[in-house]
């Protein structure tokens, strides 16, 4: 099956939780998010990865309410912000880039201030401290909570209304790696147990390859490319690369006769190139041949499957987690 084309149709289908349809926003000479349509249904884990400056952000928080497009349409389960507000605040739990809570309220106090908002009982605050392994840290102040600690807090904070639609603006930014693995694990978790729709924007590869069923990679406000990991990758007709590089200054390298590969690159600066291929075991002895006859001499020499970040390069010639 071939990944939806960035730039399908929009179709209201009759499951699905978000529609997005030709929205745009555009901040003075910047388009921010450039005619985007998505359909996302329930239960579904959606990714949109893409480095920072892409248009997450700015897309999410317009399908939150926080912004308005300037042009388009957002319906969520088949509601507008424009005319059911109150609803659509009920159904969503949203956890922002940035989530600053009161320093002198403890961990317990903050949930418990929060669930005073949906008139929830206490017995919501004590399941969610468990859900989000926040119970030992029940009474510690904000304050004195770790980075993960606080991201923990503020997906609890997020969950707490039950939301049947949940959004998280690169929720692990900024944490190591073991506290970023307890986020994946809590979503994890959720998404056994419930029924939950979520949109997590990232620009970590193995983010959403673990967690999402699709994922919808986006640079400088549009889609380039959607659809399930094994959808991404054999898009580019090319799941395998061959790195290399050579001992001899500024080589003149022909690589006529090497069947087999949709894309050679080379930097000369350091001295290596990347062969993008259908079959590293069918063509690896191939390229040795060839340096061996053009008498080059092999410094290194690295065989892997194709990432995400790998993808991202070929569409851009940007790595994902570059600054734009």
């Amino acid at each position: 099956m071939n990944p939806t084309p960035p730039n399908a149709p929009f179709a209201a289908f009759g499951n699905a939780d978000i529609l997005v349809k030709e929205v745009r926003k555009h901040f003075k000479d910047v388009k921010a998010v450039d005619g985007i349509s998505l359909e996302i249904h329930r239960g579904e884990f959606i990714a949109l990865l893409g480095p920072n400056g892409a248009g997450k952000t700015t897309l999410v928080e317009m399908i939150e309410g926080i912004q308005q497009p300037d042009s388009g349409e957002i319906r969520i389960q088949g509601k507008t912000w424009q005319s059911h507000a109150d609803e659509l605040r009920r159904i969503l739990g949203i956890s922002l880039q940035e989530t600053y809570f009161f320093d002198k309220l403890t961990v317990r106090e903050t949930l418990t201030l929060f669930a005073s908002f949906y008139g929830l009982p206490r017995e919501r605050v004590g399941a969610i401290m468990d859900l989000v392994n926040l119970e030992e840290k029940k009474n510690a102040y904000v304050v004195n909570l770790s980075g993960g600690q606080r991201q923990r807090l503020a997906l609890g904070v997020a969950l707490l209304n039950n939301a049947r639609i949940l959004l998280l603006d690169e929720p692990t930014t900024g944490l190591d790696p073991s506290a970023r693995r307890e986020i994946w694990n809590i979503l994890l978790k959720l998404k056994a147990e419930s029924n939950t729709t979520l949109i997590l924007t990232t620009h970590y590869m193995e983010e959403a390859e673990f967690l999402c069923d699709r994922i919808i990679i986006m640079d400088r406000g549009r889609v380039l490319a959607r659809g399930t990991l094994e959808q991404l990758l054999s898009q580019s007709n090319s799941s395998e690369i061959i790195e290399f590089a050579i001992a001899e200054e500024r080589p003149q390298l022909d690589l006529n006769g090497l069947a087999g590969f949709q894309k050679f690159t080379w930097d000369g600066k350091l001295n290596q190139g990347q062969l993008l291929v259908d079959s590293i075991v069918a063509r690896l002895p191939k390229l040795l041949e060839i340096l061996e006859r053009q008498r080059f001499t092999l410094r290194a020499l690295e065989c892997r499957k194709m990432t995400l970040d790998d993808l991202f390069i070929s569409m851009t010639g940007r790595h994902l987690r570059q600054e734009s």
